[in-house]
């Protein structure tokens, strides 16, 4: 098979995986919280044994005994990964929900064990403890449930101190992470620390708790789509460049030889 064929499967194969990850940005838009994925890629080189032929000595031989080496490219993902990169904040006035602002996330409780969100939609459940919008504790004072009255005024400061008419109550779990590109999506606007990382978390430093705001998604609509598109002809050029080689491939394997 020609190795225009390859190429060109190797670059749908990599624009495919582009629009299905800046689809699934663009699908979250306006979840609160949401880090849109980010991907690279690099070019992987085949190379052959003559490739590696270092002797140049001109005493040993007049001409290259080996043709010239071709380097052929084959695009691949090189890394995908959560962008963490800050998302603006919207006021709602209600006072359980709690944007954050720099680096840093909320501890909650689920079935999957203690996963991190920056999603501060808070609410509180039937008896009086904070949770998530699915139903998941949000975590306070080192790991354990935080629980609200109901007619009380209460408030949270910048560094996530909850208190109802001046009493202190609890302190919001916040951590960072010492690497945020070691963190995967866990489903539900969740993260946590791939398996087999180095990374750790760690204490947080310099974040800002801000009641009565979310924050809002990092995904920049008109960039996404301008990625979109140029993602979408990319693919369309690699689909004509396997058209294109198929036809010539069917030429020559039905006219080469043929006597007329």
């Amino acid at each position: 098979m020609r190795e225009s064929m390859y190429s060109a499967l190797f670059g749908a194969m990599s624009n495919e995986l582009r629009l299905d990850t800046i689809s699934n940005n663009l699908a979250n838009v306006n979840t609160t919280g949401f880090k849109k994925e980010a991907y690279a890629f690099q070019d992987t080189f085949q190379r052959f044994a003559h490739d590696y032929l270092t002797d140049d000595r001109t005493s040993v031989r007049g001409k290259e005994i080996w043709p010239r080496a071709y380097v052929m490219a084959r695009p691949r993902l090189s890394g995908q990964y959560s962008d963490q990169s800050q998302g603006s904040l919207q006021e709602t006035g209600n006072a359980l929900d709690v944007g954050l602002v720099g680096s840093g996330y909320f501890k909650v409780r689920t079935p999957d064990g203690d996963l991190m969100t920056r999603n501060g939609s808070f609410q509180l459940s039937a008896d009086g403890r904070l949770i998530t919008e699915q139903g998941y504790e949000v975590l306070g004072d080192g790991g354990t449930a935080i629980e609200l009255p109901r007619d009380n005024r209460v408030e949270i400061d910048a560094n996530g101190r909850i208190t109802a008419d001046g009493v202190l109550l609890s302190q919001l779990d916040l951590v960072d992470v010492s690497d945020p590109k070691e963190l995967e999506k866990a489903g539900k606007n969740m993260l946590r620390i791939k398996k087999d990382s180095n990374a750790t978390e760690i204490p947080t430093e310099g974040l800002s708790v801000q009641q009565g705001y979310l924050e809002k998604s990092n995904v920049e609509i008109v960039s996404e789509m301008v990625n979109m598109m140029e993602a979408q002809r990319a693919f369309e050029i690699n689909q004509k460049l396997m058209t294109a080689t198929d036809t010539m491939e069917s030429l020559v394997i039905n006219k080469v030889g043929t006597v007329s």
